[in-house]
């Protein structure tokens, strides 16, 4: 999830810096709200280790939540940027932090702590790019 996010965010950086991708203003809206919504969501990592396992993946669902509302506002690049943006925190979806009364969890696993932390990089990776956008 980490190296996917890197990739799409340097990406999108490249194509930004080379002009290839002029950002409306509209977009830089969107961005901007992204990008707050997103650090509202995880944070730093130092508060969000501290918390239990059902508030880390609340927090997670949030900014994937984020994500598509800014989805939702937006089209062209910025829409495609998002997107794969989303895509890649899907694996998120399947995830479960309270264990299972029975067998039925709908397919749900229980993450690691290293995938917590590595979605959770992943997500601040995106908020870093989508604030940057803000000032392109």
């Amino acid at each position: 999830m980490r190296a996917t996010v890197e990739d799409l965010t340097e990406e999108a950086e490249r194509l930004i810096r080379e002009r290839a991708w002029a950002v409306a203003p509209a977009d830089r809206d969107v961005a901007a709200k992204a990008a707050a919504d997103l650090l509202a969501a995880v944070g730093t990592s130092q508060a969000q280790q501290g918390l239990p396992a059902v508030e880390r993946l609340g927090h997670l669902r949030e900014a994937l939540a984020a994500l598509a509302i800014a989805l939702a506002h937006v089209h062209g690049r910025m829409a495609w940027f998002l997107g794969a943006a989303a895509t890649a925190l899907t694996p998120v979806l399947h995830w479960r932090a309270l264990p299972a009364e029975d067998d039925s969890t709908f397919g749900a696993v229980t993450p690691t702590l290293q995938q917590y932390t590595e979605a959770e990089d992943a997500v601040r990776r995106l908020q870093r790019t989508l604030a940057g956008i803000t000032v392109a």
